[in-house]
């Protein structure tokens, strides 16, 4: 019986560890070759009780890599809306619109 609950858990911990794996990846230059599917939020399995006190380093390990990854993930929507901000300032030359020029006479 223990060993199963001790299971349970270690299945449980891995399917976290795979989100926020998926997440990490995300936020690396990886999410560029591949489209990646949503995440579903992570549900606890049904009558899993607690966790056992030998893999709470892991649990607690795999909690600090979600909350920097969501730290990574909301510092680069926030690049991306910096960058995307300056991007629609830029002009474009649009046909018909007369553009500033410099002409430099000093030479």
């Amino acid at each position: 019986m223990a060993d199963q609950w001790r299971q349970a858990w270690i299945e449980a911990l891995d399917e976290l560890e795979e989100d926020v794996e998926a997440v990490e990846r995300m936020i690396s230059e990886e999410h560029r070759a591949q489209e990646l599917p949503l995440a579903k939020p992570w549900e606890p399995p049904a009558g899993l009780g607690p966790l056992p006190l030998d893999l709470k380093p892991r649990a607690d390990f795999i909690l600090t890599r979600q909350l920097e990854a969501a730290k990574a993930a909301a510092m680069a929507i926030t690049a991306n809306r910096r960058q995307s901000a300056f991007a629609s300032r830029v002009e474009v030359g649009t046909p018909g619109k007369q553009v500033p020029t410099y002409i430099d006479c000093a030479m």
